[in-house]
This record gives C-alpha cells, sequence and structure tokens, in this order.
C-alpha cells in the first residue's frame, strides 16, 4: 500500500489540488515504511491523479478535493479519503490504518475555479 497526502506548511492541505508538496508514504505489514516529501506537477485538469498513478499510490488522504479529482483518481485505482481535518500527515496516516481516521470518500468541493472564489470546500 501506498498513501499519498497533499501537504501546505507542514500540515494537511485543506484541498487536494493546491498542495505544495505531497508525502508520499509506503505501508508495510500495516506499518509506515518509506517516505518521501514530494513536489507535485503543475496543477492542470488530470495531472495530479496521473502523476500519483505513477508513483505507485493506492490512498488519498485529503481534505476538501472536487468530483472530476475524485472520478479521475478512483478510475486509476486509488482508493480517496476525503474530508480529513488539517493535522500532521504522520497522525493522519496512522489513524487510517488503525481504522479511527474521519472523513469521506467522495468529493467535498463544489464548483471548480482558479481565481478568488472559485470554488467552496465543506466536510473539513
Amino acid at each position: 500500500m501506498k498513501i499519498a497526502v497533499p501537504v501546505e506548511n507542514g500540515v494537511l492541505c485543506s484541498h487536494f489540488g493546491h498542495a505544495a508538496r505531497f508525502a508520499s508514504v509506503d505501508i508495510e505489514d500495516g506499518r509506515i515504511g518509506e517516505s518521501r516529501l514530494l513536489v507535485p506537477p503543475p496543477h492542470e485538469p488530470g495531472s495530479l491523479p496521473r502523476w500519483l498513478k505513477e508513483l505507485g499510490t493506492t490512498h488519498v488522504i485529503c481534505g476538501g478535493i472536487g468530483a472530476r479529482a475524485v472520478e479521475l483518481l478512483q478510475a486509476a485505482g486509488i482508493e480517496v479519503v476525503s474530508g480529513v481535518s488539517s493535522m500532521d500527515p504522520a497522525l493522519a496516516i496512522g489513524e487510517f490504518l488503525a481504522g479511527r481516521l474521519q472523513g469521506v470518500g467522495g468529493p467535498t468541493c463544489q464548483g471548480h475555479g482558479h481565481g478568488e472564489g472559485g470554488h467552496t470546500c465543506g466536510g473539513h
């Protein structure tokens, strides 16, 4: 299993597509293995799901995320846990592995724009 978490200022980023970095963590025998902090490709439609699939990602834990991103991730075989509050990525992964992470499995953002007020996010 490989889990990706969007990160901004050292905590889980509130919006998947706006993250400056992604923590990519290998899970081996139910335990946290190798962890890397990676710079994602520029935010363009479909780029993040493709990139995460190429990395071998099986799960994404995030705050806000739009419906199209969820569709593309799921089509790539990546499970999405969204609506997660900002927290340390390692804590989020630990809570996920223990079955205690509170989140949803679908989109949390309505609309998508790149300017001020272009979208609204809920549930995180």
